[in-house]
C-alpha cells in the first residue's frame, strides 16, 4: 500500500512544478472536494454511483409524485447543506485566486462554499441551491425562506433519523412522501424548483461560452475532486485538449479525462492545496 504522506510530497512537488509553468489557471472542481465538509459525493472511486441516481430534470417537470419526492427529501436535507462550513480546499483555492494564480473556477457543485470561502471569479455550471426559482413567472426566492414553508406544512417530515446524500438530499419514507405538501409560488401560484440544473438538465449555453472563453485565456486546466463522468464537466476537458492546454486532475479515483491528462494526482485535495500555498 502506497504511503500517504510520500504520496503526497510526491504529488506536491509536481503539483508545484505544474503551476509555476501554468500559473494562470482555470480551475474545474467536483463533489469531491465538498466532501471535507461533510456532504457526501455521487460517485465512489470507481466513478460508480454510491445510491441510487438523483432526481432528472425532465421527471421533476412534468411528474408531480416526483416534485413531491423531492421536496419531501430537500426539507430533510437542506439544513446540512446551509449549515455546512468550506474546507482546506475551498479556502487554498480562495487564496490562490487573490494571488493572481485564477483566471476562472468552474464549480459543478451547487453548495456555494467556493463562494463562502471568498473564492469570487466562480461559475456555478449547474447552479446554485440556495436559490429557488418558480418556472411560470421566473420568481426567484431564498431556498431558506422555502424551508420555513416546508417545516410548517409539514411539521411531522422532520423527525426520526437523517442520512444525508449530495445535493442537500435525505432518504424518507413512502408513507411521508404520500402526504407532503409542496410549496408554490406566491407570485402566481406555478411550480417551484431549485435554481439547479437537474440531471438530464441542460447548462446555459452562455454559461457554458464564458467557461470555454476562461480555457482559451489560461495557461492550463485543473479539475480537483470529479470523476468527470457527466458531459457538463468533461466537456471543457475536450476543449483544453482540443486547444493544447495542459490538463492536471487531482482525484482519488479514475476519472473520465485520465488519457487526456498530462499530470494525475491521487492525494487529497485538503492538505495537498494548503501544502501548494506553504512558503517553499
Amino acid at each position: 500500500m502506497p504511503n500517504p504522506v510520500n504520496t503526497l510530497t510526491n504529488d506536491l512537488l509536481e503539483l508545484q512544478t505544474f503551476l509555476d509553468d501554468h500559473p494562470r489557471l482555470v480551475i474545474l472542481t467536483g463533489a469531491g472536494i465538498s466532501a471535507g465538509s461533510g456532504i457526501p459525493t455521487y460517485r465512489d472511486a470507481a466513478g460508480i454511483w454510491r445510491v441510487s441516481e438523483p432526481i432528472k430534470h425532465q421527471e421533476f417537470i412534468t411528474d408531480s409524485s416526483k416534485r413531491k419526492r423531492y421536496w419531501a427529501r430537500s426539507l430533510r436535507g437542506w439544513p446540512a447543506v446551509h449549515d455546512a462550513k468550506p474546507n482546506e480546499a475551498h479556502l487554498a483555492l480562495a487564496t490562490l485566486e487573490r494571488s493572481g494564480h485564477i483566471e476562472m473556477l468552474i464549480t459543478q457543485n451547487v453548495d456555494r462554499l467556493h463562494q463562502r470561502a471568498g473564492s469570487a471569479q466562480v461559475v456555478d455550471l449547474h447552479g446554485r441551491l440556495d436559490q429557488v426559482v418558480c418556472l411560470n413567472c421566473n420568481y426567484r426566492i431564498a431556498r431558506e425562506s422555502i424551508q420555513q414553508v416546508l417545516v410548517r406544512e409539514n411539521a411531522s417530515a422532520t423527525a426520526g433519523p437523517l442520512q444525508l446524500r449530495p445535493d442537500g438530499d435525505s432518504d424518507v419514507h413512502q408513507q411521508i412522501v404520500d402526504k407532503f405538501r409542496v410549496p408554490i409560488c406566491t407570485e402566481c401560484g406555478g411550480t417551484l424548483k431549485p435554481d439547479v440544473v437537474f440531471f438530464g438538465g441542460t447548462v446555459p449555453p452562455d454559461r457554458v461560452a464564458k467557461c470555454m472563453h476562461a480555457i482559451d485565456r489560461s495557461d492550463a486546466l485543473l479539475v480537483i475532486g470529479s470523476s468527470l463522468q457527466v458531459y457538463s464537466g468533461f466537456r471543457f476537458c475536450k476543449h483544453a485538449a482540443a486547444t493544447n492546454k495542459p490538463i492536471a486532475l487531482i482525484n482519488s479515483g479514475k476519472t473520465r479525462a485520465d488519457s487526456l491528462a498530462t499530470l494525475r494526482l491521487s492525494s487529497d485535495c485538503g492538505p495537498l492545496l494548503t501544502a501548494l500555498l506553504a512558503p517553499r
